[in-house]
């Protein structure tokens, strides 16, 4: 009897140690984890519309990990330089990665790139989507109205400019698309993130911006810039009065800036799906909440099949206005 005991716990014993022999390492790997402080790359520079929603969001998380997630700004060169450094580091689950909608145009417009979005990172979840809306530095530009906006812009080609988070960017490629379905002419003037763009707007060196609504709601309701019309197929609730592209005329113009969280290509499985886990659950915070409608934002949270079916889509979509625009850059 105590033979037949014996035999068959080390039996249970044996099986035990083939299950767990078996799992896989990536399995393995989230015993342990977060290891330290978390770092999430954000390719732009602080200030920006990226910096809005990963701040507050990398604190809440951290918070429910129980640890600091740093936010480490990388900018340059409409976000691909961020995004190039994060592409190489070490796929720990330690480092993460914060982009945009710019990154799905990237593609399209940098011959060079030296990483592939959907090779080298592994989607985990959208953040957050706003709407981008035409803002105007009021003591620049007369206007007062988009058609009289449109018609300034006819009447004076090349004489007005407009200021982008970078080359390459959902700023720069509305504002291509724009002048491609109004026939119009502006000069583009990239910087190297939202937040310089904006400051230099504000200050009167720059004539107007394509922006998301994260950036200039405040300073439309300030009266510090003027909005003309916002790139959707709605009116915004909070500005009921603002027309939406179809009612200028422009339908074809719909563009939104979505913001997105990644991981390294590589880490481990169960450390995404849990960093997905804790996302979900800081965006339903009324915290997060309560910041996302202050920026007009809709709030993030799809699969990451659906971020992966979104991010596909998009560089299809912008391969097509890169082209018909014929925007290249080295």
């Amino acid at each position: 009897m105590t033979s037949n005991f014996s035999t068959s716990r080390r039996k249970a014993l044996k099986l035990g140690l083939a299950a767990t022999l078996a799992a896989p390492a990536v399995a393995r790997a989230q015993q342990g984890w977060p290891n330290g402080p978390i770092t999430w790359v954000n390719p732009f520079p602080a200030g920006g519309g990226t910096d809005v929603f990963a701040r507050p969001l990398a604190a809440q998380v951290g918070e429910q990990l129980g640890v600091q997630i740093l936010i480490d700004n990388k900018g340059g060169a409409g976000g691909t330089v961020g995004a190039s450094q994060a592409a190489k580091m070490k796929p720990d689950g330690q480092t993460f990665f914060v982009g945009a909608i710019h990154h799905t145009i990237a593609p399209s417009v940098y011959k060079n790139l030296d990483y592939d979005l959907e090779k080298n990172f592994e989607p985990i979840t959208m953040i957050a989507l706003v709407p981008q809306v035409i803002s105007i530095n009021p003591n620049k530009i007369p206007a007062k109205t988009a058609a009289e906006f449109i018609a300034y812009l006819k009447a004076n080609p090349n004489k007005v400019n407009y200021a982008s988070a970078g080359a390459g960017t959902a700023h720069h490629l509305a504002g291509e698309l724009f002048k491609l379905e109004t026939k119009t002419e502006i000069v583009h003037v990239p910087y190297r993130g939202a937040g310089p763009a904006m400051q230099d707007l504000l200050a009167g060196n720059a004539d107007m911006m394509f922006d998301g609504m994260g950036t200039s709601a405040q300073q439309i309701k300030a009266g510090k810039l003027r909005g003309l019309a916002v790139a959707t197929t709605e009116r915004v609730p909070e500005f009921p009065d603002m027309p939406t592209a179809a009612e200028i005329g422009v339908p074809a113009w719909i563009v939104s800036t979505w913001y997105g969280l990644w991981a390294i290509k590589g880490t481990p499985e169960p450390i995404v799906k849990r960093m997905y886990d804790e996302v979900v659950k800081a965006l339903k915070s009324p915290k997060l909440q309560a910041i996302w409608k202050e920026q007009l934002a809709q709030t993030g949270g799809e699969s990451q099949a659906e971020f992966a079916k979104r991010i596909r889509t998009e560089i299809e979509k912008w391969q097509k206005v890169v082209n018909a625009a014929g925007v290249k850059l080295d």
